[in-house]
């Protein structure tokens, strides 16, 4: 292959290998690291026997993201109050060409499966997002990460059920989802409490990340009252300095939230039967850097 060439065929296939990697990791900078490393062993490597790119590149990809991931572990860093990935700015465009795919690349890529997955194993993780986010059978699993096709099938059932039994139940419509926020925003600016509790689900969680860099809550709300007083208390006091925008983040309808025009808070809502059933609030400002404004 010619330098272009080589070019071409990897940029055609960056925005599978970015999926992969940030499923793996829920980092957008090490998902961004760990593709590049994967375009230097591609331009830099023996192609001679690479018949399918996309699958070499995928499995390179992959490797790598469980590299990294141990390597994250094996720091053992605390994290300050709740986790939650970075929000990943998606754009499935011809990736997603019919409603049953893009709900399934949506399910996978949602801040509320990642947080689950961050409890899996590197290799069960690994196999769960090939698996069920990218349609590969286990047989092609397994030669990708060296393992007999048994075992492959063994980690893919207890990733499976795992997450199952984790996951919360919502609703990836993104018209209901972002009807319900524009409600949830209005009530929160008005200060109108007793509207905001209409909206919230019965076990409403509300999540909010500040990685000891940002106020936020340090444990998690749970509630339809307690959710609604925190929410009024943040919003209504500095409602006349904030402005926001909608912005598709991790499969779904989030709102940027701007103080003075910074990027103050990514927020996004889970919705099941009508109702807010999680709110997710991202205010480390190292998770924010990568949110485009524009």
């Amino acid at each position: 292959m010619t330098a272009d060439t080589l070019t071409d065929v990897f940029e055609e296939h960056r925005p599978v290998l970015m999926g992969v990697a940030y499923r793996m990791l829920g980092r957008v900078a090490d998902a961004e690291d760990v593709v590049q490393e994967a375009w230097l062993r591609w331009s830099g490597g023996d192609r001679g026997e690479v018949r399918e790119p996309r699958g070499y590149l995928v499995r390179v990809t992959t490797r790598l993201a469980i590299d990294r991931l141990r390597q994250i572990r094996a720091r053992g860093e605390i994290y300050v109050g709740p986790w939650l990935p970075e929000p990943y700015v998606t754009d499935f465009g011809s990736t997603a060409p019919d409603t049953a795919e893009r709900a399934e690349l949506t399910d996978s890529v949602s801040l509320a499966v990642l947080v689950v997955l961050e409890s899996l194993s590197p290799l069960e993780r690994a196999v769960f997002v090939l698996r069920e986010a990218f349609g590969y059978p286990h047989a092609e699993i397994a030669a990708m990460l060296d393992r007999g096709e048994a075992a492959v099938r063994q980690l893919a059932g207890r990733a499976r059920r795992h997450v199952d039994e984790r996951r919360p139940r919502y609703e990836v419509d993104p018209a209901q989802r972002r009807d319900l926020t524009e409600r949830f925003l209005a009530a929160a600016a008005e200060g109108d409490l007793e509207g905001l509790m209409s909206l919230l689900a019965p076990d409403v969680r509300l999540v909010s990340d500040g990685g000891g860099k940002a106020t936020a809550a340090l444990r998690v709300i749970v509630s339809p009252a307690k959710v609604g007083r925190f929410v009024v208390a943040v919003v209504h006091k500095r409602e006349a300095e904030l402005s926001y925008r909608f912005l598709e983040v991790n499969g779904g309808p989030a709102v940027l939230l701007l103080a003075a025009g910074e990027l103050n808070s990514v927020v996004q809502l889970d919705v099941a039967d009508g109702l807010v059933r999680a709110v997710h609030i991202i205010r480390n400002p190292d998770k924010l850097r990568s949110v485009p404004l524009g």
